[in-house]
């Protein structure tokens, strides 16, 4: 009885928190945290992922620098060229961008600044826009699970690391093949997908409106003093990192006891790398705050205490249970557990989220190494609502009316190249986790 009652509050609080939107999906994972426990569950601070959170915080600190200096404009600039270098292959091309910005920033918000140039783009080379717009914003969540500084990995790593003894290294590898050429299939299939522009009914009456705006071609850029000097910074600290983590792993071992921890020197080379790009780029700090970047990032903290929070609370509440009833089939079906994760992610919002409240149970309950590292990439279906931020912004971008959300909510452009690319990506996972692990 308290157990239906329980899942009850979390689903409410998930609910409630989708509807609002935003930050308020952190409100409400709060509120749903204090009703657990008004209801019998044990509330504890240990369950706050602080550790993602940090590392959230210290990366967009740092990218936010970056933006305030101009490098995202430039690296959008660099973006755009080899866009319109291939307009008819934008579907191929644009997943493969908004992945390496990912990878290269630890955040999917990059997406954002790409989605109209893609949507431009398509429009002058007559391709339906939905479909560069929809596997790129899948791309850009996809390549969470691949980026070393993303808090999902950090977390990822290090948990099996640490308890299990697989190498930095070779997880690296793992995700970032999968994902890569997860995306690369998916976008293959993704150009079938819906009717070609020309002959879409709903872009033919807008057309015919006049509220289709017709490509302007490409913008006139040039790059502010310190743009380049930022990504520069920003791409060094990403290097010291991994070398970092690469000296300090059990696999290389080139550091035998390191005085500072993997987590606490990436949030201390990302906090250094923001002071440098302050310093060189010559930059006001309180003007940093305001970037979209700086807001959106700090948005996601929010979010992820909240239902992070609450998440591990409703699971660590009822761990024996759960093993008990999770055990036998995760041992006999063991990629169910990527369809618990696949689910889960839709509601928790977050891929670190996902990860710091299911992946420590699912090794709990005998889940092995390889397993879980395969079904990472499950975490990043945050599409299946069409209520997370880059998607309602590529939906709100496609003048054309071809990326849309259908009448019974899941019927959206998202869902088939979402649900075919984690598929492919766990598949990969398998394959090259059964030997490169």
């Amino acid at each position: 009885m308290l157990l239906a009652l329980h899942i009850i509050i979390v689903l409410a609080a998930i609910f409630l928190g989708a509807r609002l939107g935003s930050i308020a999906i952190g409100f409400a994972g709060g509120a749903g945290v204090l009703l657990l426990g008004l209801t019998g569950l044990t509330v504890t601070i240990k369950d706050i992922p602080f550790d993602v959170i940090g590392i959230i915080m210290a990366v967009i600190a740092a990218i936010a620098a970056m933006q305030k200096a101009g490098g995202l404009d430039y690296l959008v600039y660099l973006a755009e060229k080899a866009l319109r270098k291939n307009p008819k292959q934008i579907t191929i091309w644009a997943p493969i961008v908004t992945w390496l910005m990912t990878v290269f920033c630890g955040t999917g918000h990059t997406a954002f600044s790409t989605l109209p140039v893609i949507a431009e783009v398509a429009k002058e080379g007559g391709v339906r826009p939905s479909r560069p717009l929809s596997i790129a914003v899948v791309a850009s969540q996809m390549a969470i699970t691949a980026s070393p500084i993303s808090a999902a990995v950090v977390f990822m790593t290090g948990i099996m690391e640490k308890e299990h003894g697989v190498g930095y290294l070779s997880m690296l590898a793992v995700f970032i093949l999968s994902t890569f050429l997860a995306i690369i299939l998916t976008a293959f299939v993704t150009n079938f997908l819906g009717k070609d522009l020309k002959d879409d009914p709903v872009y033919q009456e807008r057309l015919a409106n006049g509220t289709v705006k017709p490509p302007q071609g490409m913008h006139a850029y040039e790059p502010v003093k310190g743009a380049k000097a930022s990504v520069v910074i920003f791409l060094i600290a990403i290097l010291v990192v991994m070398f970092y983590a690469t000296a300090i792993s059990d696999q290389v071992g080139l550091i035998k006891e390191p005085t500072v921890p993997r987590n606490e020197a990436i949030m201390a080379i990302m906090m250094g790398a923001a002071t440098v790009i302050t310093m060189v780029c010559k930059l006001k700090a309180d003007t940093i705050l305001q970037t979209s970047v700086f807001r959106s990032g700090m948005s996601a903290c929010v979010c992820v205490l909240g239902v992070a929070w609450l998440g591990t609370t409703l699971i660590n509440g009822y761990i024996d249970q759960i093993k008990a009833l999770s055990s036998d089939v995760l041992n006999e079906f063991p990629w169910m557990l990527a369809v618990v994760l696949f689910f889960a992610a839709a509601l928790l919002y977050s891929q670190a989220a996902t990860a710091k409240a299911l992946i420590p149970a699912a090794l709990a309950v005998g889940v092995s190494p390889l397993v879980a590292i395969a079904s990472f990439a499950a975490v990043s279906a945050l599409f299946i609502l069409p209520t997370y931020p880059t998607l309602l912004a590529a939906v709100e971008m496609d003048d054309t009316g071809s990326t849309r959300i259908g009448k019974f909510v899941f019927n959206h452009s998202f869902i088939i190249p979402g649900t075919l690319c984690i598929a492919l990506a766990v598949a990969f996972g398998f394959l090259f986790g059964s030997f490169m692990l």
